[in-house]
């Protein structure tokens, strides 16, 4: 269950992303930042709920997320690793724990993840090739554009990408459509390069995951998008997952 894998990653015995864990639960991107930029994200995340659908918000300087779990957690520690961001910049990345960067002044948001939606692909015979392999989702930038909102401004999507055979792209689209809070269905299929992605071969983030003979690459929006956001507006200061590696709640799907 969720609560044991969150006590592995507080006690710094799971580190590795949480693809294929906990299937039905819901997973979320997590970010966190100063309360003086937390307006402005919070419209970034209601402009673009594709990339950024809000499964919780907690106030400033809370670290239990008591809406989406049962019992007590630590946002600060129940992700397998974090990234740390200062003035835009990465300055620190896969630390398992962020207790020594903690801030009393920092707002945390928790964003649905498409690692949600895996489980009911697989219930319904579709097969998630970097689950198979036991990798990471294969992640990528794009031109797709978000909608501005306050500091957030020119920010483009990040995608994931899994590989389908093209006659059940259809139904994996109908599947994926259930699941708004975890981005819902994709928001592209096909030719990468009309997206602005020159090798499938060479993700920005996570796994490179083949793609077969007589599959198509089907793409959805990520909360990587919101790491990017966080990065293009430069925010003095901001903690996020590293992707792949994300808070599972006890929310059942």
């Amino acid at each position: 269950p969720p609560s044991l894998l969150r006590l592995s990653c507080r006690s710094l015995t799971h580190t590795t992303p949480t693809n294929g864990l906990c299937p039905t639960y819901l997973q979320t991107n997590v970010v966190s930042l100063p309360s003086s930029s937390a307006f402005d994200f919070l419209l970034f995340c209601q402009r673009n709920p594709k990339c950024a659908p809000i499964v919780d918000v907690i106030e400033r300087g809370e670290t239990n997320p008591r809406h989406v779990i049962k019992g007590h957690a630590d946002i600060r520690t129940d992700c397998p690793s974090y990234n740390i961001y200062s003035s835009g910049v990465l300055t620190h990345t896969g630390v398992p724990s962020v207790l020594p960067f903690w801030r009393p002044d920092l707002v945390t948001f928790l964003l649905g993840c498409s690692f949600t939606f895996e489980a009911a692909l697989i219930e319904g015979g579709f097969g998630i090739r970097n689950i198979e392999e036991g990798k990471n989702v294969s992640m990528y930038k794009t031109n797709l554009r978000t909608r501005d909102a306050g500091v957030f401004k020119g920010i483009t999507y990040v995608v994931s990408m899994r590989p389908f055979k093209e006659e059940d792209v259809r139904n994996v689209i109908e599947i994926t459509r259930r699941y708004p809070n975890a981005h819902g269905g994709p928001v592209h299929v096909g030719s990468p390069e009309s997206i602005g992605i020159s090798n499938l071969d060479e993700p920005d983030f996570g796994d490179k995951c083949v793609v077969l003979p007589g599959e198509v690459p089907v793409f959805w929006a990520c909360g990587v998008t919101t790491a990017e956001a966080v990065k293009g507006a430069k925010v003095e200061f901001a903690i996020t997952h590293k992707p792949g590696c994300m808070f599972v709640t006890d929310v059942k799907m």
